[in-house]
């Protein structure tokens, strides 16, 4: 192996670890909100995953405390997760907020239709889908677009609205078409909620 090799050899990205104070009802939340099954768990931490690899996830609960000012802090914003499409994502949605679990953001991106949830820690879960069916359209779309260069996070929309569109027949593309458009515009707070106190 040559020691000057220059080649950058480019990693998958395998798994998030998360600190949590809260371990078993992080658990929980990503096996009800992505399907995620437990590895292996003990008394200080779990490994879960949601496909075939070892884990995804992995979740350390060492003595902590929780940080009141998170939101204001530096760090990580969020984790997503891809859906294959518009359907799975809605009804994704529609069995979350039956079990009580309703998105703290939607926006259509341009690239995604994505949809922003809270987890027991008050860390943000995209769930979205590829507005091109196609990461190359979806890549050429962000580095060519003076609309996505105007305004990059796109336009919010109101859940029920793309649903009720949805279940009349209106194909993904005219979804992406009116969210994007910003035909079920609503105001969200950007800010995510902060996990209960102890």
């Amino acid at each position: 192996m040559s020691e000057q090799n220059e080649t950058v050899i480019r990693p998958k990205l395998h798994h998030v670890s998360l600190k949590t104070t809260r371990l078993q009802e992080m658990v929980d939340w990503y096996a009800l909100v992505i399907g995620a099954e437990v590895v292996y768990q003990s008394a200080i931490g779990a490994f879960i995953t949601n496909d075939e690899a070892n884990h995804r996830f992995g979740l350390v609960s060492p003595p902590l405390t929780d940080d009141p000012e998170k939101l204001a802090h530096t760090g990580m914003h969020h984790t997503g997760f891809e859906f294959d499409t518009v359907d799975d994502l809605l009804a994704t949605y529609v069995r979350l907020k039956a079990e009580g679990i309703e998105p703290h953001l939607a926006m259509d991106h341009g690239i995604t239709t994505s949809l922003y949830y809270v987890d027991p820690d008050g860390n943000s879960v995209e769930l979205q889908v590829d507005n091109f069916g196609d990461w190359q359209k979806s890549t050429a779309f962000m580095r060519s677009s003076p609309r996505f260069d105007e305004g990059p996070l796109g336009e919010f929309f109101d859940p029920e609205e793309m649903l009720k569109a949805r279940r009349v027949g209106t194909s993904q593309e005219e979804l992406h078409r009116r969210a994007y458009a910003g035909e079920w515009r609503v105001d969200y707070d950007m800010r995510m909620p902060m996990p209960p106190s102890e």
